[in-house]
């Protein structure tokens, strides 16, 4: 089928061939036709077909990539479009990201070209030696105290990110990490052939997971470099009006990006959050900026000192620091100046209409607006009712204080929005100074601009306001930062309203606001999900101004992934079934190191004991054997994890009253070399040792929710709540390495803690300036969650809040369960599917 201009995908197939490409690639090029389109143009219009001086495969892709870049930025200057051409044919234009930085550099820059400028910018004449290259990697290696090769994917990723490196080959700079990796460590160790997995066989961590690192830090640079905030503006292009704003704001920021993250204290934060806090922080980080914690407290009524803290605790639980905690009340008194200068302006006004009579002079939700009774009221005698205002003369809905802004625009964000009420409430910060309160469309764009904030990131719900925010800014002639909007993210089967889950507490649907079955972040810092998981989840989803509906299984799988190659393994029973091994003697005791992870061998070991008693999993053991069961049965033998030999069932012990199985009488077959078919958890009673760790209850989460949508269910979202979301299991069991484990988890955590407090200290950041600011302390960060494992075959845990482990609590008790403790146990997430789990 042709396009509008007659030309069909053939045509342009053969003309992407005639510059050099290959086929298969030239009709990918072809798919779009935008891109296509301007790929042909450019071709055309600078005779790019030469027999003579045929481009060749590679500048020919890169011909492809700059048409592709030019669709995004629509830079359809033929000048700027030949020189980036010219670069290309020419060989200063090398690589792929060399051409679509050049294609933004042009977003910003007319002709004629700084040469020079444009040539640091695009990475040309870039050179490096291999001594050069040599020198950084070995930096990396020796600033990061790397370890091993298990670290190999993580270096190279970081070597990468390095500026001097910024257009160095991937290929040469993995080389080089390799080199240097032998150096250093010697040769890499050739992995085992994998037997074959039977039914039974553990679920393992992936062979990559270092690699899974690599991929995890490239995914957020992707994020920052590409796509909605590859595209953002540099900091200073916003467009002002006056030249003199402009100057004044690059010499109060220096030129670096300012973000902020700006939430209500109004409720606890939830997983579409991490999103905002991602792309706040994570952008100004990305390019050495900074970002304000910023909270908008400008409504009194809904504001608790609980919120202000969860919300400090949050952001610093998922690994960023804010540069400044401020609060939009720190402007008050600025804000209530420039509301009189407004009026002074002639740009606001005071309304005393009731509110229903507002909703329809606003048109009721038509686009059909009309100009309030009072809206040409003389200045000063707004001023007056304005003052009168503020004094307390008035009481709440009785006046307000409305901008004048453009009845016959078609946006409803500019009918004359309020900017001031009356509240009588009195404020956490300011106390009763104040009988009047701004909204959010009067303050937060010029608080935005008080703090010189560059790029002022939203959720797209707020496109909209973006032209009421730069209309005041206007306005009042201030520094107008941009808003530049992106889509939210919400997790299907979860309900994140604040209204609702208050529900779900009061009516005892759910245990509070941290109940591991819901989204709040709370919830999922208790249920065990790690930041960085979250984290990884953002990173992946991607950022545009596409709403991201995900459904709860991509949200587990990414944490699911992010454990497997992180989590230790320990050996767990969850229904423990006691076998004795009768030709074993009473006192028999055989002392057992086993890693903690196949495959992370910095996670260290543990040491179980190997006993004539152990347990095993229930589910392990059944009368009836077949062909395709490979678990234990009478007369069935099996292998144990990490112990010295296999075992065979012999014989069996029964409930008389019941006939249910209470002990099993196996043989341990320490002589031949017969391989078992599949291997079984288990653990083993030594008391001397405190084996087994005998866990209080196991909690087994499932989705509070039976759909995916549950907003729409009849009558109400409650109606959709799944009749069973919850498991207590009493008397699981697990090995006895889980002390040490939990020691060192919690020692770690407070150690990286504090020492990202320490960084942000020595990096400048103001955090605290003034009393009222909660005080959120590295200890206050680390919780009993920070305790993860997986239970070998079983699932991925955490030690829940309601745990006692007095060992936690005093360095120089025993490691060790002691009198008075009670261990409970969250699951995190199940492992991967196993097919030959129920057989």
């Amino acid at each position: 089928m042709a396009n509008k201009a007659g030309i069909t995908p053939d045509d342009f197939i053969s003309l992407f061939q005639s510059i050099g490409l290959p086929r298969s690639k030239a009709a990918e090029a072809a798919k779009n036709t935008k891109s296509a389109t301007v790929l042909s143009n450019l071709i055309r219009s600078h005779n790019l077909v030469s027999e003579s001086h045929p481009l060749g495969e590679k500048r020919a892709v890169l011909l492809a990539v700059l048409a592709v870049q030019l669709t995004k930025t629509q830079n359809d200057d033929h000048g700027k479009q030949a020189y980036i051409v010219n670069a290309i044919r020419q060989e200063k234009l090398k690589s792929v990201d060399q051409v679509n930085v050049a294609a933004k550099y042009f977003e910003t820059h007319s002709l004629p070209v700084n040469e020079a400028e444009f040539n640091e910018t695009c990475g040309v004449g870039f050179t490096l030696t291999s001594e050069q290259l040599d020198a950084s990697v070995r930096k990396y290696i020796e600033t990061n105290a790397v370890s091993g090769w298990a670290n190999l994917g993580a270096v190279i990723s970081g070597v990468k990110n390095n500026p001097v490196l910024r257009w160095a080959s991937p290929l040469e700079i993995k080389n080089a990490v390799e080199r240097l990796f032998t150096e250093s460590f010697g040769p890499k160790e050739v992995g085992k052939p994998k037997a074959k997995k039977g039914a039974n066989a553990p679920v393992e961590a992936s062979d990559n997971n270092t690699s899974d690192a690599a991929q995890r830090a490239n995914y957020r640079k992707v994020v920052f470099e590409e796509g909605f905030l590859g595209a953002l503006h540099k900091p200073g292009d916003n467009p002002q009006t006056t030249p003199e704003l402009r100057e004044k704001h690059l010499a109060a920021t220096g030129g670096k990006v300012y973000t902020r993250f700006p939430p209500e204290p109004n409720g606890y934060l939830h997983i579409g959050h991490c999103k905002a806090i991602f792309v706040d922080f994570g952008y100004a980080a990305h390019h050495g900026g900074r970002t304000y914690l910023r909270f908008d407290d400008t409504n009194p009524e809904k504001e608790e000192a609980r919120y202000f803290t969860s919300i400090i605790e949050v952001v610093r639980w998922l690994g960023f620091e804010p540069w400044r905690i401020t609060y939009s009340s720190d402007y008050f008194d600025q804000l209530y100046e420039l509301s009189i200068e407004l009026i002074k302006r002639d740009k606001a006004y005071v309304c005393h209409c009731s509110q229903e009579q507002m909703k329809a002079d606003r048109g009721e939700k038509v686009a059909a607006p009309r100009a309030c009774i009072h809206r040409d009221r003389p200045v000063e005698e707004s001023l007056t009712e304005f003052k009168k205002m503020k004094d307390g003369f008035y009481r709440p809905k009785e006046a307000f204080l409305r901008m004048k802004q453009d009845l016959s625009d078609p946006n409803p964000q500019m009918w004359d929005l309020t900017a001031y009420r009356v509240l009588d409430a009195s404020h956490h910060r300011t106390h009763d100074k104040w009988k009047i309160y701004p909204t959010y469309d009067y303050t937060h764009c010029l608080v935005d601009s008080f703090e010189n904030i560059s790029h002022s990131l939203c959720t797209t719900e707020f496109v909209t306001s973006r032209q009421s925010y730069e209309w005041l800014c206007d306005a009042l002639e201030v520094y107008k930062p941009r808003q530049s909007e992106f889509g939210r993210l919400n997790v299907t089967g979860t309900i994140n309203s604040k209204r609702k889950i208050l529900q779900l507490v009061n009516e005892g649907f759910v245990a509070g606001w941290d109940d591991p079955r819901l989204y709040t972040v709370i919830a999922l810092r208790r249920r065990g999900v790690p930041p960085e998981a979250i984290l990884s989840f953002v990173s992946t989803v991607g950022v545009s101004t596409a709403v991201s509906n995900i459904q709860i299984g991509r949200f587990d799988q990414t944490v699911r992934q992010y454990l497997e190659g992180t989590a230790p393994r320990l050996l767990m029973v969850l229904q423990p079934l006691k076998i004795t091994i009768d030709n074993l003697p009473e006192d028999y005791v055989l002392m057992v190191e086993k890693p903690l992870h196949p495959k992370v061998p910095e996670l260290g070991t543990s040491v179980i004991p190997f006993t004539r008693t152990i347990y095993i999993d229930a589910d392990d053991f059944r009368l009836e054997d077949s062909k395709d069961y490979f678990r234990l049965a009478p007369g069935k033998t099996v292998g144990l994890f990490q112990a010295p030999h296999p075992i065979t069932c012999t014989s069996y012990k029964t409930e008389p009253s019941t006939g249910q199985v209470t002990e099993l009488i196996c043989r341990l077959e320490d002589k031949g070399n017969t391989k078992p078919k599949a291997y079984i958890q288990w653990v083993a009673e030594h008391a001397p040792s405190g084996s087994p760790v005998r866990v209080d209850e196991t909690r087994i989460f499932y989705p509070l929710f039976k759909s995916d949508n549950p907003l729409a269910a009849v009558p109400d979202f409650k109606a959709d709540i799944s009749p069973h979301t919850m498991d207590i299991v009493k008397g699981a069991m697990v090995e006895v390495g889980f002390w040490p484990l939990a020691r060192e988890s919690v020692k770690n955590a407070l150690a990286e803690s504090r020492a990202r407090a320490e960084k942000s200290k020595a990096d400048g950041a103001e955090q605290l300036l003034d009393p009222g600011t909660p005080v959120v302390t590295p200890e206050q960060l680390v919780g009993k969650e920070c305790i993860r494992f997986q239970g070998l075959r079983v699932a991925y845990f955490a030690v829940d809040s309601d745990s006692r482990l007095s060992m936690l609590e005093n360095p120089d008790r025993p490691c060790s369960r002691s009198q008075g403790d009670y261990l409970v146990l969250n699951r995190i997430v199940s492992l991967k599917e196993d097919a030959g789990k129920g057989t």
